[in-house]
């Protein structure tokens, strides 16, 4: 007879569940659901630029002229006149059979990692990287190798380091997350170059690349080499993220087992979903609509630039809190004093009624505690200065603290 009266399980959980972690920002934004705290913690787009009568018209139009199909199952490579708007949209000649739509730019990137990483396989990464791409990668078991990367992007010295047996680079060029950093025009045509001659695929995420404030940026990796590169795109920083719509571009050699793997996720994105962006889409509105982003987060970026100008002192970056000065998007990246560590602030700025995210996650290995990333777009231009009032607040009583 047993006597352990200790409860058990009959669940046998699979071995890469070990490498599923909760996400830092999520975790983050709870604290901002307390009432009266500034968020700069999410990637949020702003609520402000989503398109309502648009989407409201376009809903009743696609449930008059084609309910049936919209409501119906539909083909897992995604939805043919979207594909083909999408295709037309690219600066590069694309085939709309090489465009997968999927659900939300995340699933692109689940997908990838599905179809091109084996256990133990070596995926590249930018220094910091985005922290949903190595969530993304990681339940298949990768070993992932982060990359030296300044203002203009990758070291390439270091890149071709580290690239050997590399399945892939994983690169988001326009307006990083979290770095908010752009890479360079003459760093993308070096490492267009050294990607081609080392045989070293790159995966090209561009969620933001639209958001530009004063110039748009330089040329997509993937145009310059289309058959060594996959393509990442996203609808939700330019229409609505809870539409969860993506795509993917890959050549045609990957594209058939991305689209397998698709199927087996969720057989297709929802096809009224796609049916509603396309209609959206006709007739040049995202040209019309675009603009009037770039204009909101642009100015909200001024306003979180001329605050911390004001709250926070001068000095060299070992003295005072430094930041970049991001040419789009929607973050802008900062780095403490010396000694002082992000995640030590936090607790502090929360008490004050502000959130930010530590920069730490998100870098693959030795990330920099100093770091922190600061989201402009979805506070008022009047919560952005009261944010960043109570930040420098916060960082004035961390630092008073840490003295002996």
């Amino acid at each position: 007879m047993n006597t352990n009266t200790t409860p058990t399980s009959p669940w046998l959980l699979a071995r890469r569940t070990t490498r599923m972690n909760p996400s830092v920002i999520r975790e983050i934004l709870k604290l901002t659901e307390k009432p009266g705290i500034v968020s700069f913690a999410g990637g949020l787009p702003s609520p402000k630029t989503f398109p309502v009568a648009e989407f409201e018209a376009a809903c009743a139009r696609v449930l008059r002229d084609d309910p049936h199909a919209a409501l119906q199952y539909a083909a897992s490579e995604g939805f043919r006149p979207l594909r083909e708007m999408v295709a037309a949209m690219l600066p590069w000649s694309v085939d709309p059979g090489n465009v997968l739509i999927t659900t939300g730019s995340q699933q692109g990137l689940d997908l990838v990692a599905k179809v091109l990483v084996d256990a133990g396989s070596k995926v590249l990464v930018e220094s910091p990287t985005y922290l949903g791409a190595v969530m993304a990668f990681m339940p298949m078991e990768p070993e992932i190798v982060s990359v030296a990367s300044d203002e203009q992007g990758l070291d390439l010295a270091d890149l071709q380091a580290k690239a050997d047996d590399a399945r892939f680079l994983y690169a988001l060029p326009n307006f990083q997350n979290p770095s908010g950093r752009t890479m360079s025009e003459q760093r993308r045509v070096a490492l267009s170059e050294t990607a081609a001659r080392l045989g070293l695929p790159i995966v090209e995420d561009n969620p933001y690349g639209d958001l530009w404030f004063d110039a748009p940026p330089p040329t997509p990796l993937t145009a310059r080499n289309p058959d060594g590169c996959i393509y990442l795109g996203s609808f939700s920083k330019v229409l609505a993220p809870g539409l969860r719509l993506g795509f993917v571009v890959a050549p045609q050699v990957v594209y058939p087992k991305l689209l397998q793997a698709k199927q087996a996720a969720d057989l297709h994105s929802p096809g009224f979903n796609q049916r509603l962006i396309a209609e959206v889409m006709k007739n040049g509105f995202l040209d019309r609509h675009i603009p009037t982003i770039r204009a909101l987060y642009k100015s909200q970026r001024d306003a979180m630039l001329n605050a911390l100008a004001r709250e926070i002192p001068a000095g060299d970056s070992d003295s005072t809190l430094t930041w970049n000065t991001p040419a789009g998007g929607m973050f802008l990246w900062a780095r403490l004093p010396k000694g002082m560590n992000a995640a030590d602030l936090l607790p502090y700025a929360v008490a004050q009624g502000v959130a930010f995210v530590p920069g730490a996650p998100f870098y693959a290995a030795n990330g920099d505690p100093r770091t922190l990333r600061l989201s402009y777009v979805t506070p008022s231009v009047a919560e952005i200065e009261r944010g960043v009032a109570a930040l420098a607040i916060a960082i004035k009583t961390y630092a008073a603290r840490l003295k002996p």
